[in-house]
């Protein structure tokens, strides 16, 4: 052991005096810390940001005066998706897929305000991210340094010095690996930092930050398995700025782009006018004589043993407005769940993939850590889809219950007509508080078992190759 740390040792001496080593060592950390300072902080802005506006647009719905039902219902209703206490560090998707979402009655809308639409535009380079930072700063950096680690010695013969005086070659490849696993290391602490100081569970925390720890410990057995398989160090280089160039850059573009193949999905504009096509069936809610009615009102008329809808108890064209959407709410949510099984498919076919490319499988793990994945971005738009329909339907009882068909129905006719078809503001208090918040520390931790063990698979996978390597020099020499 004391070999070991001797020759890593040694070979931070040499990476001190290497202008070019400790120059990208040194800005790719203080790059790393401004990355961590700078997207923690933003981060936490915008949620101090969301939970105000939530709490303001709460304030405004239920302060609204007395108004007929359905005008709230058109009204409406903004909810806001706070981000997770990791997000600080990886926001995942978060960025592209929208932070807060109107609703309103018969529409299912997008997320809408998106932070990086031109980012998205851009690809992942837009905006460097402490997640970015160490799936694809970090890796770079640590080949720059340490590429000619073992193959410096064997370029020089200083190798034969070194096993001459009782010091093997697993044990010359053991060192200069600790070397570069102790740059790791360092370039490590901003974001160990930053974990620590999210506020997240410490469970989910733990699991994030091992993640990137394996997948750091990948590329630095690669980069001394590299050095000690090629003779020269420039041979080295050029083999391990192509395995950088493949798994960080090639590999994740074939994957995804092999996704949209293999799972094609509909473009917006289509899906829109299925469900456009979808939505004629359901009649339209406004009017209480639409054809598509007729069933209802033949089934209240029997229900209540009256000839016509003005002897019904309830307002006959708030049961059509509640009809209405709840069939309509039916269409779309069919629709909207396509949809997602669609892009969770693709997202599963990536991960099926991740073998390919420890790139792929961090990323994976990273943001299903975070809370930034896309099936938390799904959850949200299903919990804001019930928040909807819970507030419209609660609207829509008003309209059934507290006002008059005669009132209702003849509203625009003068001021007095106009007044007598509100209802009590006090029925907006059908409005729940919304909060959203991301799945357990367990459920996370349970959906990153696949690429965690993908990674473990490669950094088994380069100990061995450097190991062969190292024992492949040592048979060198000895012949």
């Amino acid at each position: 052991m004391q070999s070991l740390l001797i020759i890593a040792s040694d070979e931070w001496r040499y990476w001190s005096r290497s202008k070019l080593g400790a120059a990208a060592a040194i800005l790719a950390f203080i790059l790393i810390c401004v990355s961590v300072f700078a997207t923690t902080n933003q981060v936490a802005a915008e949620k101090e940001t969301r939970e105000a506006l939530q709490l303001k647009a709460e304030e405004i719905f239920r302060s609204q005066p007395d108004r007929h039902p359905h005008r709230m219902v058109h009204y409406g209703h903004y909810v806001f998706r706070t981000p997770a206490p990791l997000a600080k560090l990886d926001p995942g998707v978060d960025p592209y897929t929208g932070t807060a979402i109107f609703l309103e009655g018969h529409r299912q809308n997008s997320a809408t305000f998106s932070a990086s639409y031109d980012g998205a535009q851009a690809g992942p380079f837009a905006r460097l991210t402490p997640a970015l930072a160490y799936q694809l700063l970090v890796p770079l950096i640590l080949i720059i340094v340490g590429f000619g680690a073992v193959s410096r010695e064997r370029e020089a013969e200083t190798d034969r010095q070194l096993v001459t005086s009782g010091v093997t070659p697993v044990e010359i490849w053991g060192g200069k690996t600790i070397a570069l696993a102790a740059l790791a290391a360092l370039l490590l602490i901003p974001m160990l930092f930053g974990v620590a100081l999210s506020g997240g569970a410490p469970a989910v925390s733990a699991a994030f930050l091992g993640s990137y720890i394996i997948y750091l410990l990948i590329w630095i057995l690669m980069i001394s398995g590299a050095s000690a398989w090629c003779k020269r160090p420039s041979t080295a280089l050029l083999v391990l700025l192509s395995a950088w160039i493949a798994l960080s850059v090639l590999a994740p573009r074939m994957v995804a782009s092999a996704a949209n193949i293999a799972i094609p999905s509909a473009s917006q504009i289509e899906a829109d006018m299925d469900v456009l096509v979808a939505l004629r069936e359901v009649g339209d809610g406004h009017n209480a004589n639409d054809p598509a009615f007729a069933r209802l009102r033949a089934n209240l008329l029997e229900q209540y043993d009256v000839e016509t809808v003005e002897e019904l108890p309830i307002n006959f064209r708030g049961m059509v407005a509640k009809t209405s959407e709840e069939q309509l709410t039916a269409i779309l949510n069919e629709y909207a769940e396509k949809r997602m099984t669609q892009q969770v498919a693709q997202t599963d076919f990536v991960r099926a993939l991740s073998f390919f490319s420890p790139f792929i499988a961090l990323q994976s793990a990273s943001m299903t850590a975070a809370g930034t994945d896309i099936r938390t971005h799904h959850r949200f738009l299903r919990e804001a889809e019930a928040a909807r329909y819970e507030f419209v339907q609660g609207l829509n009882d008003a309209h059934v219950e507290k006002l008059s068909y005669a009132d209702d129905l003849n509203r625009n006719t003068s001021k007095e007509a106009w007044r007598k078809a509100r209802v009590s503001s006090e029925n907006w208090r059908v409005l729940q508080d919304f909060r959203f918040s991301p799945d357990t520390a367990s459920e996370r931790i349970s959906r990153m078992g696949l690429t965690v063990g993908v990674l473990f698979g490669w950094a088994l996978v380069m100990g061995g190759i450097g190991f062969i390597g190292a024992r492949r020099l040592s048979e060198v020499k000895n012949g």
